[in-house]
């Protein structure tokens, strides 16, 4: 199975946006934030027709985003601002999408999903970050719902003793989802390297890929509704 390149950082549409983002900035962890903030807020959170097929440029020009298009995005734009990066991939519990997917749509959903965060590397040591996932207005109507309902893991969240955080943390690390996270499929240069691997359990039957396109809208929906009900 061979793949376009998804992590576009040599398309000039992205180059552009890393550009605009960062706004001249120099200091490596200034411009980390900022694209950290982009990717997050700028790029909601929700699920593509595509799933995770989905190059950066397009992820920039929808302006919405999963995990893994998300680590896609933010991965080509850390190599636009020259700082070092990459993508690690895992599987991930399906408890994560709970409640954003329901009824047969979560039963027939695989008990573990390919998932993926993003690595940099800041002042020589790498960091792993997953707290852009979901933007802030989402991130808080999500822990609203788990706490409601009293779960650790669903929504787009995991937050075990609601341990969790939608912030950059490079001191002490912060994460919205890797307490779910089940298995480590290592660090990877480009996403669709992996996706053509063996490991990669997202990949769809015709079945499965139609009933995806047929209730993601209504997921998406359910997402935006949250997202609006929020008032901070």
């Amino acid at each position: 199975m061979t793949l376009d390149k998804l992590a576009d950082d040599d398309d000039p549409f992205v180059r552009d946006t890393a550009a605009r983002v960062i706004d001249g900035e120099q200091r490596v962890q200034e411009r980390l934030r900022k694209l950290f903030h982009f990717v997050r807020d700028d790029v909601v959170f929700g699920f593509p027709q595509a799933g995770d097929l989905v190059r950066a440029s397009d992820t920039i020009a929808m302006g919405m985003g999963q995990c893994n298009t998300k680590a896609t995005l933010f991965l080509a734009l850390c190599r636009c601002v020259r700082i070092p990066a990459r993508i690690h991939f895992s599987l991930i519990r399906k408890e994560i999408q709970r409640g954003l997917f329901t009824g047969f749509g979560y039963a027939f959903m695989p008990t573990f999903l390919s998932h993926s965060w993003l690595e940099v590397n800041v002042d020589g040591s790498w960091h792993a970050i997953d707290s852009y996932i979901n933007d802030v207005p989402f991130y808080r109507a999500a822990r609203k719902e788990l706490e409601t309902r009293g779960w650790d893991t669903g929504f787009s969240l995991s937050c075990p003793g609601g341990n969790c955080s939608c912030r950059l943390d490079l001191d002490k690390a912060v994460f919205v989802q890797m307490a779910a996270v089940v298995a480590d499929h290592g660090t990877w240069k480009e996403p669709g390297d992996y996706y053509g691997t063996d490991d990669y359990h997202n990949r769809p039957s015709v079945v499965k890929s139609f009933l995806y396109r047929a209730m993601i809208g209504r997921v998406n929906r359910r997402i935006e509704k949250m997202r609006q009900a929020y008032h901070p």
